[in-house]
């Protein structure tokens, strides 16, 4: 195994030649030959191990067994230990995940601290079949289909083309010792029933059912590529930035044929996998909008908008502008100026009777119930009703600010200035105030 796990590395992962590596190891098997193949290779690596403290003595038998691994091979170690429990609670997700969370935030956090290339974990073929049958049994997209992937922006898998019984094989004729962890037989967790109950029955029907599953993983991982051009194709056609939404039209969407494969396939990036909501929401009245844990996305008329969801728990609800203040940069970049002219108003420009103003001026989102007095306009108007009017979409409406003196808008900033502060024969002093880059 060491001659073809050897030229496997000079093949398709040179970068491990030449870059510094963090190595994850738990103790088992996989990730302790893992650790002699790259030491044997004469690689450059640090070990990092993860004491969840769920096995009591047993995960720190493990801790204490890797840790003189790193002092045999001369290699850096780094432990850490973890609330596991305390974070399931807190973040109510279980234990599987609570754990992987954990373990992969820490991993980055020492690539960033100690300027380490790639993170490289020890996950074999046997593995990818166990991940190919879970996403098979809860529906999945070919994208859940086609396995780990070998590399990503940050990790390398250099195990994927390696059997369990490879790695078994070698651990044996090396004299390689390893911790077993108890819990891998527990048959109550999904990939635990499914590689030792399933997979030794799929092993049965054929003996070369690992080396085929292989070989269809890398046809689906062809077909894939061509799906992805495909969809990157469609994407260029249908999707038109503009002030950092996405617009969609959705008579384009629905000549796409098959509609609920595009669907997945445009969307899914963007966290809405439920492909029958997507198309509910293509049906649905203007204004209804589905929310995924990074996107919205809504129905405005003949069209889909796709926006990020913004950071709100770090803005601040209002900014204040004191009376002198000539430029300020947040939320908004705005110019305050004493002239002595009045030209028309514009979007972005508009002048105002400084004797109209009451200071401190400030700056804040739009709420249900606000009006103002729209320039060009007699008496007062809704800000929804106006929204509406001007055929402004639910977004936007979310990002717009507002400009006020005592609570009353002064300038829907960008949009519409109220009369109320208008410039008249009897002002004495003007403000002319314009926003920039809105």
């Amino acid at each position: 195994m060491l001659n073809d796990f050897e030229a496997h590395i000079n093949k398709n992962f040179p970068e491990l030649l030449s870059s510094t590596f963090l190595l994850t190891c738990s103790g088992g098997l996989d990730s302790i030959v893992l650790a002699h193949l790259c030491h044997k290779c004469k690689m450059n690596f640090a070990i990092a191990h993860c004491n969840f403290g769920l096995r009591g003595e047993a995960s720190d038998g493990d801790e204490i067994f890797v840790n003189q691994l790193a002092k045999q091979l001369n290699k850096q170690f780094f432990v850490t230990y973890f609330d596991t429990f305390g974070y399931m609670a807190k973040n109510r997700i279980s234990l599987q995940l609570a754990a992987r969370e954990l373990r992969y935030d820490w991993f980055r956090e020492i690539l960033k601290e100690n300027g380490i290339d790639f993170l490289v974990t020890a996950h074999h073929a046997d593995d990818n079949l166990e991940t190919f049958l879970i996403n098979l049994s809860r529906g999945t997209g070919i994208d859940g289909l086609i396995g780990i992937p070998s590399k990503t922006a940050d990790i390398r898998r250099p195990l994927l083309s390696f059997s369990r019984a490879q790695i078994l094989e070698f651990a044996e004729n090396n004299s390689i010792g390893w911790r077993e962890d108890v819990s891998n037989e527990d048959v109550k967790y999904l990939r635990n029933k499914i590689r030792l109950e399933i997979i030794p029955k799929l092993k049965e029907l054929h003996p070369n059912f690992l080396t085929n599953f292989k070989n269809t993983l890398e046809y689906l991982s062809e077909t894939n590529e061509i799906s992805r051009h495909r969809l990157f194709y469609v994407k260029q056609q249908l999707f038109v930035e503009e002030n950092g939404m996405i617009s969609i039209s959705i008579d384009s969407l629905k000549k796409l044929v098959p509609l609920s494969a595009y669907l997945y396939g445009l969307f899914s990036p963007y966290g809405f996998k439920e492909v029958g909501q997507i198309e509910e929401l293509l049906e649905r009245m203007s204004g209804k909008y589905l929310e995924s844990k990074t996107h919205k996305l809504l129905k405005d008329r003949e069209c889909l908008l796709l926006m990020e969801i913004a950071n709100t728990s770090v803005e601040k609800e209002i900014y204040t502008i004191p009376d002198g203040v000539m430029n300020v940069k947040e939320p908004l970049d705005i110019n305050f100026t004493v002239v002595d002219y009045r030209n028309d108003n514009t979007q972005n420009l508009i002048f105002v009777d400084k004797a109209a103003l009451k200071f401190p001026l400030t700056l804040r989102k739009w709420k249900n119930g606000d009006y103002f007095h729209p320039i060009g306009m007699k008496g007062k108007k809704k800000l929804a009703k106006f929204f509406k009017d001007e055929k402004i979409n639910s977004f936007s409406k979310e990002e717009q600010w507002l400009l006020c003196s005592d609570d009353s808008i002064v300038w829907v900033v960008g949009k519409r200035a109220d009369s109320r502060y208008k410039v008249t024969e009897d002002t004495k002093v003007i403000v002319r105030i314009e926003v920039k880059n809105i």
